[in-house]
């Protein structure tokens, strides 16, 4: 592994990371997760440009932005950001256009990345990532506008249990990394799997609180929400939003359900154990 000073000189802002992961050895062992998923999320972007899916380009464009945020890839962050702004827009010929510099930068940052954990230039390292374009996730499919996702299976928990649910394992693994020592963390990826988990523990209490993302590809963060509405699960089991969607329209329609708080992304350590202790002394008084 190459000193720390090597990712100052390729420009990644450490700084910053380690307001988020609190010390350079949680750096370390999370940024090979990033090596990993990074091309995937590429992998995904292709697809959906080339199917000319803007909906879930924006929700994995944003994810990769949020983790090389998290990062120190400032560069990989500024493009994937104008890329997140476009789809939004529904510009598809901006981003057919502008999709090599995101693969450019995808790869720039994995490079740096590799060198830095390995100490050598991983063999073949291009500073171009090429996807090829993979089948259509079913899991990415948005369900049919008003129809309720069933719930099917899912962990039941047997002690006090923080349910993070979020697309990027990153974000998940993290929150695992500050409160494993005092609670049992479960993980759900997706809006899908997030309902399955509480239906599966509806008759007991250990869910302590919900973390929750809105921007997920398929069954996304509000299904969710209208799912503990309609089974009026809010008075039950506290839940707080963190999410990179900060518009005005997604936190009004978020704070029309019983939410705890909504906490933004980028955040540190302490802002998330912040919203967490408030969400579970919420479980607590109720």
């Amino acid at each position: 592994m190459k000193d720390i000073n090597f990712l100052t000189s390729k420009g990644v802002d450490i700084k910053s990371s380690l307001e988020l992961f609190g010390d350079i050895d949680t750096y370390n062992k999370t940024l090979g997760e990033f090596i990993f998923s990074a091309p995937e999320k590429l992998q995904k972007l292709e697809n959906y440009k080339n199917n000319k899916d803007m909906g879930n380009y924006t929700i994995y464009v944003h994810s990769l932005m949020s983790d090389s945020k998290y990062f120190g890839f400032n560069e990989l962050s500024v493009v994937a950001s104008n890329h997140e702004v476009k789809s939004r827009m529904g510009d598809v010929l901006y981003i057919q256009q502008n999709f090599p510099s995101l693969q450019t930068a995808v790869g720039n940052a994995v490079a740096i990345a590799n060198e830095y954990l390995n100490d050598t230039p991983p063999a073949g390292a291009a500073t171009t990532t090429t996807a090829q374009a993979a089948p259509a996730d079913a899991a990415a499919q948005p369900a049919q506008a008003g129809q309720q996702p069933a719930p099917s299976g899912g962990e039941v928990y047997d002690k006090a249990t923080i349910l993070v649910v979020d697309d990027s394992n990153i974000i998940r693994n993290f929150v695992k990394r500050i409160f494993s020592d005092r609670y049992n963390v479960g993980s759900a990826k997706n809006g899908q799997e997030a309902i399955n988990i509480i239906y599966a523990n509806k008759d007991n209490d250990f869910i302590s609180a919900i973390l929750l993302d809105l921007n997920m590809p398929g069954v996304d963060g509000f299904a969710v929400l209208e799912y503990m509405k309609e089974n009026d699960l809010f008075s039950k089991i506290p839940v707080s939003i963190i999410s990179g969607d900060s518009s005005r329209d997604t936190i009004d329609r978020a704070f029309t359900y019983t939410i705890v708080d909504m906490l933004g992304k980028p955040f540190t350590e302490n802002d998330v154990k912040r919203i967490l202790e408030k969400t579970i002394l919420y479980k607590e008084m109720l």
